[in-house]
């Protein structure tokens, strides 16, 4: 992988595709041809090679592909027994997708706040945990895996299942144990904004637990044991085979991607100023694979629109936390502090494996000469 920069001049922009696409089509050409040529659309051999590729790849014995991250949180907690009535703790600072999954069996989200790095704060879950809990759902943000070694302790020690979203975080590890492989069930998107990106929505779950995944297979394909028999009712969640076939050639490009995202973030490491700028430091623990590149900054509204005036795009991961969405109607404001406070400050800057040093120190510059004002 070439990594050419095909960036608009004098542009620097958040997200590349058509960047992406120009390195590899002479490779995915004849392998979305040929999909297309099998007249095998759904299923079929090429989710089975992506099934098996990614369950070595994350390090577990089953991986089920599916159309989305948001189904693989859906059918990931139903697997597990999740209904209507039981709680499970999770983060407000999530896409909303983790919240909705929850929500949509009738669940109850209980949230906890976050430390700094905006990961699950597990010294706060002990006190969030009821008789009416079932699970703990940590979210895996920018590609930083939470303490999972807390997280599966408390878990063992109230008798309660862990479900990973690590939308944010394929290939991360936490301790040399990579993301997806720490709980009952770890699910991914593979959404085009992701490391490991499909050409449309897409998402898989890995587990060890072969139960679950047989039963999220049924579930993801309408409940049919076979051609005519529904034993229990399932959803259409199936993943296309050009998806499959794109996943299977990126897979394997994975750990350059990821060394090259890591690359960049220590040029921001380096350049930017400290004394305005937040990041988290990564611990030794942590190998972080940085599917965004967080600051937070105050003025961040007004350095955003500073960016943007340069051709520096930039973006927010999330303006409005979930306990603060319309659709959640029983929270107020004060109730996560750290949630609450981070999302008035971060701003997520450029950091995709089509960027050159002389974009990402530009990049930092102009934040840098902003606070210099």
């Amino acid at each position: 992988m070439n990594f050419i920069n095909n960036s608009i001049s004098n542009k620097t922009p958040y997200v590349n595709l058509s960047a992406q696409w120009e390195d590899e089509k002479e490779d995915l050409l004849p392998i979305i041809i040929g999909v297309l040529q099998s007249g095998e659309y759904i299923l079929g051999d090429e989710v089975k090679k992506f099934e098996l590729s990614a369950a070595k790849y994350f390090g577990v014995k089953y991986c089920v592909g599916l159309n989305s991250g948001t189904d693989a949180l859906l059918l990931g907690l139903s697997a597990l027994g999740i209904k209507t009535g039981d709680e499970v703790i999770t983060t407000p600072n999530s896409f909303i997708a983790s919240t909705a999954a929850i929500v949509h069996l009738g669940a109850i989200p209980v949230f906890v706040d976050v430390k700094k790095d905006q990961n699950i704060d597990p010294d706060k879950i002990k006190d969030a945990i009821t008789s009416k809990t079932k699970a703990l759902m940590p979210v895996h943000l920018t590609g930083r895996i939470s303490e999972m070694d807390t997280i599966t302790r408390i878990a063992k020690n109230y008798n309660l299942k862990v479900i990973e979203d690590a939308a944010q975080s394929a290939g991360s590890k936490y301790q040399n144990i990579c993301s997806g492989s720490w709980g009952d069930v770890g699910c991914f998107s593979a959404h085009p904004l992701k490391n490991l990106n499909a050409c449309g929505d897409a998402g898989f779950i890995t587990t060890n637990d072969p139960g679950i995944s047989q039963a999220i297979k049924l579930m993801a394909n309408h409940g049919l044991k076979d051609r005519d028999t529904v034993d229990n009712f399932g959803l259409n969640s199936r993943m296309d085979a050009l998806q499959a076939a794109i996943l299977n050639y990126r897979i394997k490009l994975l750990p350059s991607i990821v060394n090259k995202r890591r690359k960049n973030a220590r040029i921001y490491q380096e350049l930017l100023d400290r004394d305005h700028v937040f990041f988290p430091n990564d611990s030794e623990a942590e190998f972080n694979t940085f599917h965004t590149f967080v600051i937070q900054v105050d003025q961040r509204d007004s350095l955003k629109e500073y960016l943007n005036k340069q051709g520096i795009e930039t973006a927010i991961h999330y303006p409005v936390p979930i306990h603060l969405q319309p659709a959640s109607k029983h929270y107020n404001f004060g109730a996560y502090p750290n949630t609450e406070g981070q999302a008035r400050r971060i701003l997520t800057l450029p950091i995709h494996q089509y960027l050159d040093e002389e974009q990402l120190t530009r990049v930092a510059t102009a934040i840098n000469d902003y606070y210099k004002r």
